[in-house]
């Protein structure tokens, strides 16, 4: 279920759409402590939930761009939420494709397109129909499921192998004498030549060929395998998982559940200041954000 094979090539499904939407949602989403600008976006259009989260450039790295990653989510955000309107029975991937095109209009005539820096979202996408759900994952948002009383995860793992090769880049390993800042920023380097190519990893940028490498799929609402519940998280906020290891993910969906999303940005937020060590990332904190969709029983 998590791997790419679960694609579904696009234009050769086409969804049933027009019913009123049904689910409850309730989401958080926060910049990290001392940060002035939030490059996460959370929306809701309809039955379309989303979660984007924008790639912080580090200092002293260009970009060729006149914008930043917060202007890039919120731009990608408005182009999907129009073309799902535009085409509400296309897939999330030619929806996704379509907004891709659509950014890189917005982007004018003073920014370099095909800059490696150029700014970058991971994407996790959830559309309610009349009797299924259709989801997208791009990138390290994951999405967390509750699939007929079984929980379980739809995740894109292929920044995850990109960036262990490039944490080894940054430990200097064979230690070569080099300063650690030098390392880190070889490291950077390497990361953007890897991607959105076939050895690399993908995320949503300015090539909309991009989105037909997201992991996507389809889970039904009726039945004993309904979904009825459903988080959707950047990594700021899944790190409570997978870097910091408050509880598993039945933990973090009960949680999200009982105490609502703010509650697990809580818990995130102590365990940053509390373990900075845990942290497989460049800054102390980052922003997070966690969207809960419930599906009342169909059946």
């Amino acid at each position: 279920m998590a791997g790419p094979e679960a694609r579904h090539p696009a234009g050769h499904t086409v969804r049933t759409v027009g019913e009123a939407s049904t689910m409850r949602v309730r989401s958080a989403s926060l910049a990290a402590p001392g940060r002035l600008e939030n490059e996460d976006v959370v929306f809701r259009l309809g039955p379309l939930v989303g979660v984007l989260d924008g790639a912080t450039v580090p200092a002293g790295f260009d970009t060729g761009c006149v914008h930043g990653p917060a202007w890039f989510v919120r731009h990608l955000a408005a182009r999907i939420g129009l073309a799902v309107a535009a085409r509400p029975a296309a897939t999330l991937v030619s929806s996704l494709a379509a907004a891709l095109l659509a950014v890189r209009a917005d982007h004018g005539d003073n920014c370099d397109l095909d800059h490696p820096g150029t700014p970058s979202a991971t994407v996790c996408l959830l559309r309610e129909g009349v009797d299924e759900i259709d989801y997208l994952v791009l990138c390290d948002s994951p999405l967390v499921l509750d699939v007929g009383g079984r929980v379980e995860v739809v995740s894109d793992d292929r920044l995850d192998v990109a960036m262990a090769d490039l944490r080894r880049i940054a430990a200097g390993l064979p230690a070569d004498g080099t300063d650690p800042q030098t390392r880190f920023r070889q490291a950077v380097s390497v990361q953007r030549e890897r991607m959105n190519r076939t050895h690399g990893y993908w995320v949503a940028a300015t090539d909309p060929d991009a989105a037909y490498h997201a992991v996507t799929g389809t889970l039904p609402l009726r039945g004993p395998d309904a979904v009825r519940r459903a988080v959707l998280l950047s990594d700021g906020a899944s790190c409570a998982v997978e870097q910091f290891g408050l509880f598993d993910w039945a933990g973090l969906l009960d949680l999200v559940t009982a105490e609502g999303p703010g509650a697990l940005i809580d818990r995130v937020r102590a365990a940053e200041r509390e373990h900075p060590d845990r942290l497989r990332r460049h800054k102390r904190a980052d922003d997070a954000s966690a969207v809960l969709c419930e599906f009342p029983s169909r059946d």
